[in-house]
């Protein structure tokens, strides 16, 4: 029987990584062999970065909230510690966002996590 190589499949996969090199500088985005390594490292990078991206967000959050908390006459671990120790279970990302879109509402937060 003659030898099956299976063309189909190989250019379908060397095509699939070309298309996902696209933008990439010289010789990145039409050469396979490159292409390939920098298609794996970019996928690699964007991996990490998914996890990394999350990080950054809690921080801006924390910083969002420590300087509208400033405003009100507090810190960001007394403002967090009193809402802890009231139960109240708001996450940074709203609080942050209250912070920054409603500082009435924020002043009312802190207003009855403090007292």
């Amino acid at each position: 029987m003659p030898r099956a190589k299976n063309n189909v499949a190989s250019r379908a996969r060397r095509r699939k990584v070309l298309s996902m090199a696209k933008g990439y500088w010289g010789s990145r985005h039409n050469v396979y062999t490159i292409a390939k390594n920098h298609v794996e490292k970019g996928l690699l990078h964007a991996f990490r970065d998914r996890k990394l991206k999350k990080r950054v967000f809690r921080k801006l959050w924390i910083v969002r909230i420590n300087a509208a908390a400033r405003l009100n006459g507090t810190t960001y671990s007394r403002f967090i510690n009193a809402l802890n120790k009231k139960g109240v279970d708001i996450n940074r990302k709203v609080l942050a966002s209250l912070a920054a879109e409603n500082p009435q509402a924020f002043s009312d937060v802190v207003k009855f996590a403090m007292n």
